[in-house]
């Protein structure tokens, strides 16, 4: 069976989208199929080139990797609002056992991303989800002079603008792969009743 990884982001400026479709690349590198979903959020409109997210997609995907830029220390309001609106999918257990994980961008080195990265896992860890990080054997984490971390996937401008290092785009990768792979997992071990 294909994994269907759903990616929900919002982006402001373009690096969260960069960051989710490095993610997307890692998810189809491990044979699963990626769902880029966005929500819109102040005013602005979702993403024109992605769908905006149902509640009906969570119950579909085998796996969930959220994305957001730093908003303080935490997600964007847009994105924890949509988490307000699934207490039916928390109730029916929808996304409970499947492997998540997260990703966001920010202004400078300092600008909060690791506290975003463990605030947006509170509502996954609620809805029953495995969070995967990205382990220190992976190169990128250890080499980054930039962003990544071994709680997400992220970006650091440094003023620099929404292009990701390579650093960042082979993290993204790889936690896109992790969570294809966990996700594989987990569809077999349910599928033989271990779960």
């Amino acid at each position: 069976m294909t994994p269907k990884v759903l990616i929900l982001y919002y982006s402001r400026n373009g690096a969260t989208q960069q960051l989710a479709d490095a993610i997307a690349t890692g998810v189809q590198q491990a044979q699963g199929d990626a769902l880029l979903r966005t929500v819109s959020g102040g005013g602005e409109p979702a993403s024109n080139r992605d769908l905006s997210i149902e509640v009906d997609d969570l119950a579909q995907c085998d796996g969930l990797i959220m994305g957001s830029p730093v908003r303080f220390g935490h997600m964007a309001s847009s994105l924890q609002q949509f988490w307000e609106q699934t207490s039916a999918t928390w109730l029916k257990g929808q996304l409970q056992g499947k492997p998540a994980a997260v990703f966001t961008s920010g202004s400078s080195m300092h600008s909060g991303q690791e506290s975003t990265l463990l605030a947006m896992g509170v509502p996954l860890l609620h809805h029953g989800m495995m969070l995967c990080g990205i382990p220190y054997t992976e190169p990128a984490i250890q080499q980054t002079t930039t962003g990544g971390s071994p709680y997400g996937a992220s970006h650091v401008e440094h003023g620099q603008g929404i292009k990701l290092s390579t650093h960042e785009y082979q993290a993204a990768v790889a936690l896109g792969k992790r969570v294809t792979h966990a996700a594989r997992a987990l569809i077999t071990e349910r599928e033989q009743g271990n779960l």
